[in-house]
C-alpha cells in the first residue's frame, strides 16, 4: 500500500504534469480511497513531504558523490526561461546533469555569478567554457566572472539571419507567384478573345490586333516567371547557406575525418555570408533585413575563436598524457576525430544522415585495429585512460544550447499546467530529473556526471515519506 500511494504520487506529480487532485481521482476509481484518506488536503501534505525528501536526497547525494569524483574541467549549457519571474538554468551537456535551476530577481550577470558560485559549490569542478546565445548578462558573467571562454549557439546564428530574410523571400516569392498567375490569366483571356471573335463572321474593316496583344501577355508572363524562378532561387540559396553555416561550424570535416584549423572554418563561414550577402543584395531586401545579417555575422569572430579554443584544449590534455609520438598522433588524428563524428552522427535530423555519419565513423576508427595498431603494447589501463581523455576532448566542443531549451520548455508546460512553480516544487524537479531519469543505458545524468552511481530515489523516498491516514469512517 506504502509503495503503491508513493509511486501514484511521483509518476503522476513528479514525472507527470499533473497535481494533487489527478491522484485523489485515481484513488477514488481504484478504490484505495477506503484505506487511505484521498482529501486533497491530506494528499497535498504527502505532495509536501514527498519533495522535501527529494529535496534532501540531493543534497546527501551531491555531498556523497562530490567526495568520490575526480577533478575535472566541464562545458555548461545557460540559458534563461520565464514563468514569468526569472529562472536561470545551467546543465553540463555531456551528462545532461542540472547544475543550475532557481528563480532569480533578474538575469544580469551579478545574478548569474551569484546563482552558479552556489550551484558549483564542493563540486571539484572548473567551467572552462559556456555556451549560450549572446545575452550580455550571461556573456558578461562567463568572460568576467568565471574566466571561460563564451561559445555562441550556431542556433542562435542562423535563426537571426532566418528571421531578417525568410519571411521577406517568401513574400517575395508569393507576390512574383500571383503576378505569373496574373499573368497566365491575361493570356487566355486574349486567346478567348481571339477565338470568340473567329467564330462569328464580321463586316468590312481591319480585325483588332488580337496577336500584337497575345504577344505582349505572353512577353509579361515569362517575364513573371522568369521573376518567380529568381525569387524562388534566392530562397532557395539563403536557406542552403544558412544551413552550411551549421555544416561547416564543426572541428573535424564531415566528409574527410580530418582535424579542421581555426582559419579553414573562418574562411568556410566567410563563404556562407558572402553568400547570403549576395542573395540579400540582389533580392533588395531593406536595412532591417540587412542589420540582422550584420549582427549575425559579429559572431562569426567568437566561432572561430571557440575553434581555436578546442583545439588548443584537446592540445593540453593528449600532450599531458605524455604518450609515445605515434600514439599521440593516432589519438590527435585519428581517434578524437572518429569519436566526434560518432558523436555528430546521433544529432544528425536524417536516419540517411546519421547512417552515413555512423559508417563514416566506424571507418575511421577501424583504422585503429589490426597488426599496425599504434596502441599495441599499451596496458588496459593505459587505453582506458587514452578513450576517458579523448571522450573528454570530443566533449569540449559544445556549439548547441539545446538541452537548455528543452528544459526550459518542459519547465514551461508544467508552469503552464499548474499556474505556478514554487522554489521547492522547481529544486524537486532538478532532483528528479538528475537522480532519476535514466537514458537507454541505464544511466542517469547524476552517474555521469559524478561518475558513480547514486543510490535509488525511490526506494530513499519510501523510507522517509509516510503513508496519510485512514479516512474517517462515513455513515451509510
Amino acid at each position: 500500500m506504502h509503495r503503491l500511494v508513493l509511486a501514484a504520487h511521483f509518476i503522476i506529480t513528479m514525472l507527470g504534469f499533473s497535481g494533487i487532485r489527478l491522484v485523489c481521482m485515481f484513488f477514488e476509481l481504484t478504490g484505495l480511497d477506503k484505506f487511505v484518506a484521498s482529501s486533497i488536503g491530506a494528499q497535498h501534505g504527502v505532495c509536501v513531504d514527498m519533495e522535501q525528501a527529494i529535496i534532501e536526497f540531493d543534497r546527501q547525494e551531491r555531498e556523497r558523490l562530490a567526495v568520490s569524483m575526480p577533478p575535472k574541467d566541464i562545458t555548461v549549457c545557460q540559458d534563461e526561461t520565464f514563468h514569468p519571474e526569472t529562472c536561470l538554468v545551467a546543465i553540463e551537456p555531456a551528462s545532461n546533469f542540472i547544475l543550475l535551476e532557481k528563480y532569480a530577481d533578474s538575469r544580469k550577470s551579478t545574478e548569474w555569478t551569484s546563482a552558479m558560485e552556489d550551484a558549483a559549490k564542493a563540486l571539484p569542478v572548473k567551467i572552462v567554457q559556456s555556451t549560450s546565445d549572446e545575452g550580455k548578462g550571461i556573456v558578461s558573467h562567463v568572460k568576467s566572472h568565471l574566466g571561460a571562454h563564451h561559445a555562441p549557439d550556431v542556433f542562435h546564428v542562423q535563426y537571426e539571419i532566418v528571421k531578417g530574410t525568410s519571411a521577406v523571400l517568401a513574400g517575395k516569392k508569393k507576390k512574383a507567384e500571383i503576378a505569373l498567375s496574373k499573368a497566365n490569366e491575361e493570356v487566355e483571356r486574349c486567346i478567348k478573345i481571339k477565338e470568340d471573335y473567329q467564330k462569328v463572321q464580321h463586316g468590312p474593316g481591319r480585325p483588332p490586333k488580337f496577336d500584337k496583344q497575345i504577344e505582349a501577355a505572353v512577353q509579361k508572363q515569362q517575364e513573371a516567371q522568369k521573376d518567380l524562378e529568381v525569387c524562388a532561387s534566392h530562397q532557395e540559396r539563403m536557406k542552403a547557406a544558412v544551413q552550411k553555416i551549421g555544416r561547416v561550424y564543426h572541428p573535424v570535416d564531415l566528409d574527410t575525418g580530418k582535424m579542421k584549423e581555426a582559419e579553414e572554418v573562418s574562411k568556410d563561414l566567410e563563404k556562407c555570408f558572402n553568400e547570403i550577402e549576395m542573395v540579400a543584395s540582389e533580392a533588395s531586401l531593406l536595412e532591417r533585413s540587412l542589420s540582422r545579417i550584420k549582427k549575425a555575422k559579429k559572431v562569426v569572430v567568437d566561432m572561430v575563436a571557440t575553434i581555436l579554443f578546442f583545439h588548443m584544449s584537446v592540445r593540453a590534455k593528449v600532450e599531458a598524457l605524455c604518450l609515445p609520438p605515434e600514439v599521440e598522433n593516432a589519438v590527435m588524428d585519428t581517434l578524437i576525430p572518429g569519436l566526434y563524428i560518432e558523436r555528430v552522427s546521433k544529432q544528425a535530423k536524417t536516419a540517411e544522415d546519421r547512417r552515413g555519419l555512423y559508417l563514416k565513423a566506424c571507418d575511421i576508427l577501424g583504422s585503429l585495429h589490426g597488426e599496425n595498431n599504434p596502441f599495441n603494447g599499451l596496458t588496459p589501463e593505459d587505453l582506458n585512460l587514452i578513450e576517458k581523455i579523448a571522450d573528454e576532448c570530443v566533449n569540449l566542443f559544445q556549439r548547441s544550447s539545446s538541452c537548455v531549451e528543452g528544459r526550459n520548455g518542459q519547465l514551461s508546460l508544467r508552469h503552464h499546467s499548474l499556474h505556478r512553480l514554487s522554489n521547492r516544487k522547481l529544486a524537486a524537479l532538478t532532483a528528479v530529473h538528475n537522480y532519476f531519469i535514466k537514458r537507454r543505458d541505464g544511466t542517469t545524468p547524476a552517474e555521469r556526471f559524478f561518475g558513480n552511481k547514486p543510490k535509488e530515489m525511490f526506494e530513499y523516498l519510501l523510507s522517509r515519506v509516510d503513508l496519510p491516514g485512514r479516512p474517517l469512517c462515513r455513515s451509510s
